[in-house]
């Protein structure tokens, strides 16, 4: 089953229950120092190098996904919009690919591409593994040139300065590298890939161990960020774009899709004011859309939600309201600046599907 990044469904878990990320990627890299229009370098598919050239690559992302809104908000906070542009495939997906059905003809407007699948198959012939979005896309040949989205994002923000805007913030700044790896090496497993442990666990044991270690980890952070506005430093990093996916989608999602619901970020004072704090910041709420999100994991998960209902709350316009956290100094952008407007009309998120 051509499944996106963020599921796998339950019967793909381990013998003991456990639900398993299949997080094998094409680790290709696009990087700088070579000649614009050249050929990538190397003779195997997931090391080889690609040049950076603005206007050769197109992301291909949809919104519901957590792991491709991180991508999305680094390439909007690092201004890339006229270097890489973006395709959108729709909330829901059968079981061969993501499609381009939110398109007119159902058909991606650059690529002409109506399933995410034909770029995989054009880079490597019956592709075994799932179709995965954030996906960067060979314009010239259609074709996939890597599926990281770890890789991708950390390129983004330093292989692709030449094309940032002015006033694009660090997201990886070199002082802060070292905290920001180690605090992905416990929210990854346990929070970013703990509501999905939960959710398709497929034992008893194993979901009570994925439930204690996730509510663990929360209770860290809860702790952690009521005495510091951000993760890391004094300004947004790359770390606090890779928790926002997850708790931006946790009471609409996660609470009771994925039984994660020992409370509701609402009910944590410290990160339900963070959350609130990033959320409107520039970047972050304005890329969210929270109808695309819910239909994909309600109707798509069948084994967790056999009728395909789509709940119509909770309420998320208390995302809007005061947060109150510059009281604990920092500031989001730092020496920065907050992005603009979005200017494509195409990747602003329709009205009423934000947190209004």
């Amino acid at each position: 089953m051509a499944d996106s990044p963020e599921f796998t469904p339950a019967k793909n878990a381990a013998t003991s229950g456990e639900f398993v990320r299949d997080a094998t990627y094409i680790n290709d890299r696009v990087v700088k120092g070579l000649e614009p229009g050249s050929d990538p370098v190397g003779d195997k598919i997931g090391e080889m190098r690609w040049p950076v050239e603005a206007g050769r690559y197109r992301l291909m992302a949809a919104r519901a996904c957590p792991w491709a809104s991180r991508t999305i908000i680094v390439r909007r906070l690092m201004g890339l919009e006229d270097a890489i542009s973006m395709g959108l495939a729709g909330p829901t997906h059968d079981v061969n690919s993501w499609t381009f059905d939110l398109d007119p003809d159902g058909k991606d407007p650059v690529t002409g591409l109506e399933r995410l699948q034909t770029a995989y198959f054009n880079r490597i012939p019956d592709y075994p593994r799932g179709i995965t979005v954030p996906a960067l896309v060979d314009l010239p040949t259609k074709s996939v040139v890597t599926n990281a989205y770890q890789k991708l994002n950390f390129d983004l923000v330093t292989e692709w300065t030449d094309f940032h805007r002015d006033g694009a913030p660090d997201l990886y700044p070199e002082a802060h590298r070292d905290e920001i790896d180690e605090l992905d090496s416990w929210i990854y497993p346990t929070i970013n890939n703990g509501v999905y442990r939960s959710g398709f666990a497929a034992e008893q044991g194993a979901y009570e161990k994925a439930y204690d270690e996730l509510w663990e980890s929360m209770d860290r952070l809860e702790e952690r960020l009521s005495t510091r506005r951000y993760l890391v430093g004094d300004t947004i990093t790359a770390a606090d774009i890779r928790l926002f996916t997850t708790l931006v989608r946790f009471d609409a999602v996660y609470h009771g899709h994925f039984k994660a619901g020992r409370n509701k970020i609402t009910e944590m004072p410290a990160l339900w004011g963070y959350l609130r704090d990033l959320f409107q910041t520039p970047g972050f709420g304005d890329t969210c859309d929270f109808p695309q999100i819910k239909e994909h994991y309600y109707a798509v998960h069948t084994d967790v939600n056999p009728t395909g209902v789509v709940p119509k709350g909770p309420n998320l316009a208390g995302l809007l309201t005061p947060h109150h956290r510059e009281e604990l100094g920092g500031s989001p952008f730092g020496d920065g600046t907050a992005p603009g407007p979005i200017g494509i009309e195409s990747e602003r998120v329709p009205a009423g599907h934000g947190a209004q």
